[in-house]
């Protein structure tokens, strides 16, 4: 597919596209928000950082309310249930407040020297090998044990949730207004149906775990409805779980691949907050958002009209050469803190905190603990996963002596 008149190629369900967006990317910062035909369907296309800020900070009239038909509702994760993803104020704000309280930065803090024993564990695990798969061996398995604990799954279901999650995932990728594939259905039932037990159980039996917290969380005398419980649940174990494993994978990716960079950060570890941001900025894990126009509207001298779908681009906006200089270049030393990895505005990633610190402890351990880290074949083809979306490595392999 094609911007009108303009001949530049825009499809995420391309293969080609997803494995390296950036090159199309380039082409389409060019210019202002571009109207195309996505599957017979006009589309705005949102890539300048100024554009993309102006509409994620302007909810009143950019919609997060997705408009499906209710065959391909009744096959999705949340079914109809509202979402702080898929919700606009005061809808999300009531969600967001009933579960703020297990995201504070005291709270995430709290968690820090778990994570750390984690890492530690899996890390453990490698050393007597020769290389690290970073995918299989930390960045898959990490952030699904953290959120796993955090709801109190019990350890022997962390595979199945993971393979859960990476079904799910992949089953995104379908095409817009299309019902998800039967085989993903099965699997969305299934994670449903373990959460929906979950939250009866915690009814009547609570203890010191998220769900149970879920459970009890009142704002002004209102608490989540069963049916948003459990897509509160389902969503944060798969936002959470798929955002910072691609937040590790990417972010190893671009060390291996900046040598320079690595030892810069082994060598000065108070670097880290700052590379941690730049990884985001540089190769982030969610690519893009939606929303949809309420009313017409002018951005970046192009008028969107009221019901217009609009792709915003968040991984070209931190491309943006009027944002960020020389865009390009991966620099651990940039000071950036304005990308908009984890969105902007009132649909703030409300896990970001949690994602940054785990990406921090996982990529900063293994450094740490492998010296020699580096990439087994800088020059071997990489295979990224089905969603673009959430832009991830099947694998990635390096060599550890």
């Amino acid at each position: 597919m094609e911007a009108q008149s303009t001949g530049i190629y825009f499809n995420p369900w391309d293969k080609s596209f997803r494995d390296n967006p950036y090159p199309y990317y380039r082409a389409l910062l060019d210019g202002s928000p571009r109207t195309i035909d996505l599957f017979g369907q006009p589309a705005v296309i949102v890539t300048r950082y100024a554009d993309v800020t102006a509409i994620l900070r302007d909810w009143a009239r950019f919609s997060s309310v997705q408009q499906i038909s209710p065959e391909v509702r009744q096959r999705g994760l949340f079914r109809g249930a509202a979402t702080m993803l898929f919700s606009d104020p005061p809808v999300q704000t009531r969600l967001r407040r009933l579960v703020s309280r297990d995201f504070t930065p005291r709270r995430i803090r709290e968690m820090e020297p778990r994570i750390r024993e984690i890492a530690t564990h899996l890390l453990d695990e490698v050393e007597g090998r020769g290389s690290l798969e970073v995918m299989a061996d930390l960045a898959n398995a990490l952030p699904v044990m953290v959120i796993a604990e955090m709801l109190g799954v019990p350890p022997e279901q962390y595979q199945t949730f993971k393979e859960w999650s990476d079904i799910i995932i992949a089953g995104e990728n379908t095409i817009p207004g299309q019902p998800m594939p039967d085989d993903v259905v099965k699997i969305i039932n299934q994670l449903r149906s373990y959460f929906a037990r979950e939250i009866e159980k915690r009814r009547t039996q609570p203890g010191p775990d998220l769900i149970s917290a879920l459970v009890a969380a009142h704002v002004d005398n209102e608490a989540m409805s069963a049916e948003e419980l459990i897509a509160f649940v389902v969503l944060l174990l798969l936002a959470g779980n798929e955002t910072t494993t691609n937040l590790i994978g990417n972010g190893m990716l671009a060390l291996g691949r900046h040598p320079d960079q690595m030892e810069l950060l082994r060598r000065s570890p108070e670097l880290g907050p700052r590379a941690i941001e730049e990884m985001l900025r540089y190769d982030g894990p969610v690519q893009a958002t939606s929303r949809r126009a309420t009313a017409a509207v002018e951005i970046g001298g192009t008028a969107i009209p009221a019901g217009a779908e609009c792709f915003i681009l968040l991984a070209a906006a931190n491309h943006d050469p009027a944002q960020f200089p020389d865009p390009d270049r991966f620099d651990i030393t940039r000071e950036v803190r304005d990308h908009v990895a984890f969105g902007e505005g009132v649909h703030y990633c409300i896990g970001a905190p949690l994602a940054r610190l785990e990406g921090a402890i996982a990529i900063g351990e293994t450094l740490r603990r492998f010296p020699k880290l580096h990439l087994s074949d800088p020059s071997a083809p990489l295979t990224y996963k089905g969603s673009y979306f959430l832009r991830g490595l099947d694998s990635l392999r390096m060599e550890i002596r």
